[in-house]
């Protein structure tokens, strides 16, 4: 015998054990960008003034460029959770629900992407 709900047989719906990760995920990804976003604010404001040269030179040490990839992971990733709780609870349209996140984790693909290699660039001395 089981309790779930026609509809939930045909749609695949189980129980909601995917929300407590989610929870934690933006959590854990909140608590890393609490140290990581004074540093990169600094680290850009660093920038300021600064000739192409030294900001290559800055993102050539590992510590800095690995930081610096660390803060957009976390960061984008972050982002993307946060706006996909938006969408499933502000948006009731299956279809425009779907297609909403499936751009979302597309343009944040595509955004985390360019701005790492960005980085790589830098620090390899582009």
């Amino acid at each position: 015998m089981s309790l779930r709900t026609p509809l939930g047989r045909v749609r695949g719906l189980g129980t909601a054990k995917d929300g407590t990760d989610h929870f934690w995920v933006q959590r854990v990804t909140a608590l890393a960008l609490v140290p990581l976003s004074p540093l990169f604010v600094g680290l850009v404001w660093s920038f300021n003034g600064a000739d192409r040269a030294d900001v290559i030179a800055l993102m050539g040490n590992p510590l800095v460029s690995s930081l610096f990839i660390l803060f957009i992971v976390a960061g984008i990733y972050h982002a993307k959770l946060g706006v996909r709780v938006v969408i499933e609870d502000y948006i009731h349209s299956e279809g425009l629900k779907l297609a909403s996140l499936i751009l979302v984790s597309l343009l944040s693909f595509g955004l985390g992407t360019a701005c790492v290699v960005s980085v790589l660039i830098l620090a390899f001395g582009g």
